[in-house]
């Protein structure tokens, strides 16, 4: 079978990486955020906690009574370092509006949203799945809410090592620190959660089917 002409070739590129206008950029930080913030909600109403820098977060609120919004924000500070250099400016700049979203949305969905009943089991599950689409939609704009999903995308661009797993395995890591810190079961349904967020990320976020450009 012979080749596809240069001209055809051309245009399928071109279809593939069709750059999202600004006003598709900023909605989706919005809507990404506020997608995170939710679960983030349901997480600490349910005394849960999930990986990567949102993880290390929870682990400080839960164990020192620091604002959750506060901490995040500060604990990704050093990894936009890494992003400037490995990421560009655009990027790096997308992250940190992410970033400051988030920190700001965690902090006020709880007065929008109060829970007369959470169950454990659907708090662990759905807010796991909340969080992978917040997540999903912010990759697929190229941004992100920095710390170790800086490292994920950067390895998913430069080795092809899907982010989803990659992340996957860090976040198990830093759930399974937190058994000195919160009860054996809630460390259990934090790893489900986990598991849930990473695979909304390895199944619908993957190099070779979907490169979002902005």
């Amino acid at each position: 079978m012979q080749n596809k002409p240069d001209a055809e070739q051309a245009e399928t590129i071109a279809a593939i990486f069709v750059r999202h206008p600004l006003w598709e950029d900023v909605l989706a930080l919005l809507l990404g955020t506020a997608m995170v913030a939710l679960g983030i909600a349901f997480y600490s109403h349910a005394g849960l906690l999930t990986g990567g820098t949102v993880g290390l977060a929870f682990l400080l609120k839960y164990f020192a009574g620091w604002p959750f919004g506060l901490v995040f924000f500060a604990l990704n500070v050093p990894f936009y370092v890494l992003a400037i250099w490995r990421m560009g400016w655009g990027f790096t700049l997308r992250t940190i509006v992410a970033v400051g979203l988030v920190s700001l949305l965690a902090e006020l969905t709880p007065h929008w949203v109060r829970f007369v009943e959470l169950n454990i089991y659907y708090a662990a599950l759905f807010g796991g799945v909340a969080m992978g689409v917040g997540l999903l939609m912010l990759f697929r704009h190229r941004a992100s809410l920095g710390g170790v999903n800086i490292l994920a995308l950067y390895l998913q661009e430069r080795i092809g090592l899907r982010a989803g797993s990659f992340q996957m395995g860090i976040d198990a890591l830093i759930v399974l620190a937190a058994v000195f810190i919160v009860p054996p079961e809630k460390v259990a349904l934090s790893v489900l959660g986990a598991v849930a967020l990473n695979l909304v990320l390895a199944i619908n976020h993957r190099a070779d089917r979907y490169m979002g450009v902005s």
